[in-house]
């Protein structure tokens, strides 16, 4: 005679665990306003205190320098403290940035970048791996959603700002997204976080001991650090690109980084349905093509509408590349993409630093923003290269 035993979860933990994950997808919202903020703003700093493009492309390396210093701040904090202490200065950082960007002083504006930019840090690698680690065999599908709700904020963020600046509203406005930044760190300071896990589960032990090998870790540092550079290059860039091809500002040209991440938001919410048919290898390859198509319509268009089109097919591209790629990291290295996990993120933050300075710079030194859009273009084929590597060496 056989006997059957069932554990029953507590309902509590149950709920706690749901409140927290809702927490989570809620506070990517503000992430991604807080990512991409300064791309719909550049065209406003630029003009207020004269700035030209190398000028310019150090608010992003400023933000993503400081994501650097959070990110490796979040390894070692979570590490010793958990996910929580990481979260909520995060998130109080990012609202303490958000609500003093509008500065009357150059200085003062780069400073809440640098605040901003820290809190992304602080909160983005706890967040991506809890959700990693809840997710199991869905990881890629549940990722790809968590970046839906970030792209929800980043496609938000650009008409917020045009409504904000038609209606001399902006200082106000930035006010709003401080305060929304300190209710999600007061609720993440009481919220349940449950036990750690820190032990190795030996499905994913296996995985890696298999598939594992210096240069797959190589691999993934350059693809995390590229396609960081490539997202923030185009995301950045694309209002100001759209203002010199409209020979002016005007609400379409401050929307365009709208239409970046409105594909990049389409595209991570129809993610999970493509990966019930589409492994994930190829559905990578193939969004990183029509990010070069985009890109591509981009540096040659002539018109202010081609360039809306070309900016919008380079958002869709991206959609599935990133959560993917964080997805491998959790699947291939199991209990060690804490430690692992720490070390690409930082390399993202410093792509994110790297890729519009180089677009800026490139223009600067060519006399043209579309020699600069090269930046991007560049890093989608060299990542098609490395993934092609990267499938052949992942498979046996």
């Amino acid at each position: 005679m056989s006997t059957t035993t069932t554990v029953a979860i507590p309902e509590r933990t149950t709920n706690g665990r749901t409140s927290l994950m809702a927490l989570l997808f809620i506070g990517f919202i503000l992430s991604g306003v807080a990512t991409t903020i300064v791309g719909p703003m550049l065209p406003v700093f630029i003009r207020k205190w004269s700035l030209d493009d190398g000028q310019a492309g150090l608010f992003s390396s400023i933000q993503f320098l400081a994501s650097l210093v959070g990110t490796v701040a979040s390894g070692a904090w979570t590490a010793w403290r958990g996910y929580r202490p990481s979260l909520v200065a995060g998130y109080a950082f990012m609202g303490y940035g958000l609500a003093t960007l509008n500065a009357s002083t150059h200085a003062n504006a780069l400073a809440a970048t640098a605040a901003f930019g820290l809190g992304y840090g602080l909160i983005t690698p706890g967040t991506n791996l809890h959700v990693a680690e809840t997710g199991g065999a869905r990881r890629a599908s549940l990722l790809n959603l968590l970046n839906f709700t970030w792209g929800i904020g980043a496609m938000a963020c650009s008409p917020m700002i045009a409504i904000a600046l038609r209606n001399n509203r902006l200082s106000g406005f930035l006010v709003g997204y401080g305060i929304f930044g300190a209710l999600l760190a007061l609720a993440l300071l009481f919220a349940r976080f449950g036990a750690e896990k820190h032990e190795k589960h030996l499905e994913n032990a296996g995985t890696a001991s298999r598939a594992i090998g210096r240069s797959v870790t190589i691999a993934m540092a350059v693809l995390f650090f590229t396609y960081v550079c490539m997202e923030t290059s185009i995301g950045v860039w694309s209002a100001e690109y759209s203002r010199r091809i409209a020979n002016g500002i005007s609400n379409l040209t401050t929307l365009a980084p709208m239409f970046f991440y409105a594909g990049l938001t389409a595209g991570r919410g129809l993610a999970p349905l493509v990966l019930l048919s589409v492994s994930e290898g190829p559905l990578v390859i193939a969004a990183l093509s029509l990010t070069v198509v985009g890109t591509t319509v981009i540096i040659f268009s002539t018109t202010l509408k081609v360039t809306i089109i070309g900016v919008f097919l380079s958002g869709l591209g991206c959609a599935s590349i990133y959560p993917i790629y964080i997805a491998w990291l959790s699947k291939w290295y199991g209990a060690r993409a804490k430690r692992i996990g720490g070390f690409l993120f930082a390399l993202a933050s410093l792509g994110g630093s790297a890729g519009p300075w180089l677009v800026g710079t490139f223009s600067k030194y060519s006399g043209s923003l579309r020699v600069g859009f090269a930046v991007p273009l560049l890093s989608a084929l060299l990542m098609i290269c490395i993934v092609v590597s990267l499938r052949r060496q992942t498979s046996h």
